[in-house]
């Protein structure tokens, strides 16, 4: 029997009346599987003594003492115990805050065992969490001369009863556990079979053995969910391309992967510079994959300003050829327009039809313009969610080029996908993939880097500076617009809000063109203004006409103008790794020095200001959190290493889009700390797969373990 067929209730365990499986319910307890994989947090070592002398050494002081005497200290109500208590090394004292009754428990000349935190205060060691024994009667469920766990708790349940209960458990079910890993890897990597390992997880007899229990646990979640990715990869890779035959190829194409298509080839020549060694690359895989038999699933990571727009502009020329149609998806119709406009200068001349589709276009023109896309006299659609809405139909979808692809949620994802027969796909991201990711949620995809920038491009210039020095950084933007550059203004928040003391974007558009770059043209953008709007503020920008713009998070994404030197991004501590890398990327963009001034609060935390109906203000402060990403951002332009950081601190699910799957919620592994595992389990997984290809029968017990447990995963891979 496997560890997840055990379904049996908790109610059948000995020890667990009702209050008590109701309590374990509110967490998730159902079944005696669920409680065996409610692993401890942390342990507590009662197996070696320490004495008192050793308090600041350890976590913990483990020995017996022998009670000397009994003092109180306070009045009434607050009068409270001390009990004087020695052993062999020296003296402390237990203070017993709300259990005068041990008075009677700990009896002064009688010796006990104790375990507890000690700290030294008001001249004495002292402990006011502890747990004690009669030295001559021991309670098991004190667990003195043994390790215990010590699990998370809700209301109704104690150490004492958890442990109780996964003891039970372990002595009723465990036993028959079968081992889920492959002998052959057990026994490669000296693991433990299943049911050892959970019980020495639980309850070990040594930290030596917790540790071989916790790697063979670690190994068997990240193999499991290496078997999951490789499965899907295995299935792509048994799905037959759809064949183009409604359409033939455009004379003279080539479908040779190792080199260009006349269209591609076409645009190649009208462009007035050389692609990076990068970008060749990247087109050549693509080329390679579009031209294989099964569908191409493909990651194309580069940082910003890397030309990855123009490897899928390559890539659904190619689509087009082969007589399909394409769809580009973007987050915001800011860069989905952006992308329209290219497309239309760079490919029309070459013979593709492109169009733009967003939810803001009227009825009049949406409608031909969805017959038209249904017909096949579209070849290149480029628009937001509206892509994949009802009344959107494709003729022949082929590729799908998914933008910023960490902005899109998983059924966003698969909803365009379902417009297509098993359409190729190419994911972007200028937010570099920290391999440890790469290797789960999009470890069944190939992946292309463009590691290199266009010839031309200087590194940015990143400053730190606090909020009241910020007239420095104002001083030397002056600088560099009267050298006839531009400069982008960044703020959290959009307009005043009362009870945050923070700058917004609409105050100081109005301060920054009226005080501090007087006589330039400032202009304000954001997410509530009207689409037109933004587009006309931007094309003005772009154009040279506009010099300062004041904006929020809103021109994270898709902002391409060269002219511009300087990004200050104000309370800088309030925007995540991501926003920041993406936020100066905006500038550096062209072949002039530019610059990126992270300006942050330094409101002292012992300062708070407040509001007028008696609250306190949101200061400000800077956090610890704030200053690493900051600090990071300082030390750090490569994409990969800060997406690393990025990773640490706000986990795999909010970079990858996949929040909502409730995605890596593992009980034992942590992919980052773990990461050296998750390669070797990959390896395992991929190899065990293609040997065996039995193990995606679906009557396969061991597969069908794999998909329950990997069911919040499998919703992120596509």
């Amino acid at each position: 029997m496997f560890l997840r067929e055990l379904t049996t209730q908790t109610d059948h365990l000995r020890g667990a009346g009702p209050a008590t499986v109701k309590a374990l319910s509110r967490i998730g307890i159902n079944s005696i599987a669920a409680l065996l994989c409610h692993y401890p947090r942390d342990w507590e070592d009662r197996s070696h003594a320490v004495p008192l002398a050793d308090y600041a050494r350890y976590p913990a002081v483990c020995t017996v003492v022998r009670v000397i005497a009994h003092d109180w200290f306070g009045f009434g109500a607050m009068k409270t115990l001390k009990v004087h208590v020695e052993d062999e090394s020296g003296r402390a004292v237990l203070v017993c805050f709300n259990r005068p009754f041990l008075e009677h428990q700990l009896t002064p000349g009688v010796r006990y065992r104790i375990w507890g935190k000690f700290y030294y205060k008001y001249g004495d060691i002292q402990s006011t969490a502890f747990e004690f024994d009669p030295l001559d009667n021991s309670s098991p469920a004190k667990g003195f001369g043994h390790i215990l766990p010590v699990y998370p708790l809700s209301a109704g349940l104690t150490q004492g009863l958890l442990r109780k209960l996964v003891s039970n458990a372990l002595t009723q079910y465990a036993k028959p556990l079968e081992d889920e890993l492959p002998p052959a890897i057990i026994q490669r990597d000296g693991l433990l079979p299943k049911s050892e390992a959970i019980r020495a997880y639980h309850f070990p007899e040594s930290m030596g053995q917790l540790d071989k229990a916790r790697k063979t646990l670690i190994y068997e979640e990240l193999f499991y969910l290496e078997v999951m990715v490789g499965r899907r990869a295995i299935e792509r890779r048994n799905t037959a391309k759809i064949s183009r035959d409604d359409q033939a190829p455009a004379p003279g194409s080539n479908s040779s992967s190792s080199s260009y298509s006349p269209l591609q080839q076409r645009l190649l020549e009208r462009l007035p510079f050389a692609l990076t060694p990068g970008q060749l690359s990247a087109v050549t895989e693509i080329n390679r994959d579009m031209d294989g038999p099964y569908p191409m699933a493909r990651l194309l990571q580069g940082d910003v300003g890397s030309g990855k727009t123009l490897v899928a502009f390559l890539a659904a020329l190619r689509a087009v050829e082969q007589g399909g149609q394409v769809a580009i998806m973007a987050p915001t119709e800011l860069l989905a327009r952006q992308h329209a406009e290219n497309a239309g200068r760079l490919l029309e001349p070459v013979g593709a039809r492109p169009a733009f589709l967003t939810g803001n276009i009227k009825a009049a023109g949406r409608t031909p313009l969805l017959k038209a896309l249904a017909a096949g006299d579209i070849d290149i659609v480029v628009g937001t969610h509206a892509l994949f809405s009802r009344d959107v139909v494709y003729r022949n979808l082929a590729l799908v080029v998914v933008d910023e692809q960490h902005r899109f949620g998983v059924t966003q994802r698969q909803a365009i996908m379902a417009k297509g027969d098993h359409p190729d796909l190419l994911m972007m991201s200028a937010t570099p993939i920290p391999r440890t990711l790469a290797l789960t949620v999009f470890g069944d995809m190939d992946v292309s880097v463009i590691p290199d920038l266009p010839p031309g491009r200087k590194p940015i210039k990143t400053h730190l500076a606090k909020e009241s020095n910020e007239a420095k950084v104002y001083d030397f933007v002056r600088k560099e617009l009267a050298a006839g550059h531009q400069a982008y203004f960044v703020y959290p928040l959009i307009e005043a809000d009362i009870n945050r003391d923070l700058k917004d974007a609409e105050s100081m558009a109005d301060r920054l063109g009226r005080q501090v770059f007087k006589g330039l043209p400032v202009a304000l953008v954001h997410s509530k203004l009207d689409e037109e709007e933004k587009r006309q503020t931007m094309e003005a920008f772009r154009q040279g006409e506009i010099r300062v713009l004041v904006a929020t998070s809103v021109v994270e994404v898709g902002v391409d103008v060269p002219n511009a030197t300087c990004m200050i991004i104000e309370h800088a501590e309030r925007f995540g790794l991501s926003a920041l890398h993406q936020l100066r990327g905006r500038v550096g963009r062209g072949e002039a020095q530019s610059y990126c001034f992270l300006v942050y609060s330094d409101v002292p935390p012992d300062s708070p200001e407040y509001t007028p109906d008696g609250g306190v203000r949101d200061a400000g402060i800077l956090t610890e959190d704030g200053k690493t990403r900051l600090k990071v951002m300082l030390e750090n332009t490569d994409g990969f290493v800060i997406a690393e950081e990025d990773l640490k601190l706000r986990g795999p699910g909010q970079i990858a889009g996949i929040e909502q799957s409730g995605y890596l919620s593992l009980g034992v592994a942590d992919p980052i700390r773990d990461a050296a595992e998750l390669a070797r389990a990959r390896t395992d997984a991929f190899a065990i797969l293609e040997e065996d290809p039995g193990l995606l029968l679906p009557e396969n017990r061991r597969i069908a373990q794999v998909l329950e447990r990997a069911a919040p995963f499998s919703q992120v891979i596509l």
